[in-house]
């Protein structure tokens, strides 16, 4: 996998931040560029680099205090470099303190420079798969999948799913299929807010929560959706190991026998539902709120009397966010475009194509999407 060359350049001296743009640029980084710590801190909020090279001797808010604030927020772990034009071991010292990785003097000759931030950037990806691979390994010594190791059968419908992690990271992104009998099916897609290795974790604990419900109410003989989801979210509004985490769920009940669909929400993404009778799609979108934000959900229950050739879309929003030239993308309309030359062919022409090649960039969160059809 290539090492991501994305770098925030941060100086006063325009002149310099010009050069050492244009110099880098040249070596294959892609230069983001700030003649303040305030100017960072506004680009930091659409773009994330790979790294960040600031000079120290700036007005208003110097390089330490830039590092500084950057501590105490999400762009803590965004690795950090000095840019001086002066050796001074205090000033060093102080950086150190403020986990800077490294030191660069203004007069250092760039092809230093450009050596001194590949083996760094190449050391983290390294260090990265490492730990990509301890982890998975530890997660299948456990059993622990955050997506379906298989797919379920149910009798007249097919049922497939795609997913894409961010970088590769296991992410906030779940997915279930909890097959109660023959005729009874209900699909879980669910993303917990964050990135990495925390959503990762809690995403075990909601799925818990998910199954333990589903379960609970199918033995009193309750197969609503929105029953279903709002015990879910009256666990998780009182437990305080996650009552603080949000994440938003699709709940799907597929009835095999009379061919309906029950669908509830909490703060997901609305469904894409084809009819193939009518040669339309159209979204399908729910009321509820994020699980555990309010001790009622106000979540609804909508249900879709399915035809042969129907197909329904349920999706995360990873999917139709993108990192553009300027800066985050939300664009529903745009999946459904990349959707809808798919909607009379076999899903795996689908998951085989480029149907993101919309987003201009790398996607920047989890991409889940599972798809069924009526086939008889």
């Amino acid at each position: 996998m290539p090492v991501s060359k994305r770098i925030l350049l941060v100086d006063d001296n325009a002149l310099v931040l010009e050069m050492m743009g244009r110099a880098l640029a040249k070596e294959g980084f892609e230069c983001m560029k700030a003649g303040s710590a305030g100017q960072a801190m506004e680009l930091l909020k659409d773009e994330r680099p790979d790294i960040i090279l600031s000079d120290y001797h700036m007005p208003e808010v110097n390089g330490f205090e830039f590092r500084q604030n950057l501590i105490n927020t999400d762009f803590k772990d965004i690795p950090f470099m000095f840019l001086t034009s002066e050796v001074d071991s205090d000033a060093m010292l102080e950086g150190i303190n403020l986990e800077a990785v490294d030191y660069i003097l203004k007069d250092t000759p760039v092809q230093v420079i450009v050596s001194k931030i590949n083996n760094f950037l190449t050391t983290v990806r390294e260090q990265h798969e490492r730990t990509l691979k301890e982890l998975s390994k530890a997660a299948m010594a456990l059993n622990l999948h955050s997506v379906p190791q298989k797919l379920p059968a149910v009798t007249g419908f097919e049922l497939d799913f795609w997913h894409k992690s961010f970088q590769n990271y296991p992410g906030g992104d779940f997915i279930d299929f909890i097959t109660v009998d023959e005729r009874h099916t209900f699909i879980v897609l669910g993303d917990v807010m964050g990135k990495k290795w925390s959503a990762w974790y809690f995403s075990f604990g909601f799925l818990s929560y998910i199954r333990a419900a589903v379960r609970i109410c199918i033995s009193e003989g309750n197969f609503s959706t929105k029953s279903i989801l709002q015990k879910i979210n009256s666990v998780v509004y009182h437990d305080p190991v996650v009552n603080d985490v949000l994440s938003s769920l699709s709940l799907v009940l597929i009835d095999a026998e009379d061919s309906v669909i029950r669908y509830s929400g909490a703060g997901d993404l609305p469904l894409l539902y084809y009819s193939s009778k009518n040669d339309v799609a159209r979204e399908v979108r729910s009321s509820g709120m994020l699980l555990g934000l309010m001790p009622d959900g106000d979540f609804d229950e909508i249900v879709l009397d399915l035809s042969k050739g129907d197909q329904l879309f349920i999706l995360t929003d990873g999917i139709i966010d993108a990192d553009t030239d300027n800066g985050k993308r939300t664009d529903y309309n745009s999946f459904v475009e990349a959707v809808t030359p798919f909607l009379r062919k076999p899903f795996a022409d689908f998951k085989a194509s480029d149907f993101l090649k919309w987003k201009t960039k790398e996607h920047i969160d989890d991409c889940s999407l599972i798809y069924f059809k009526k086939t008889s």
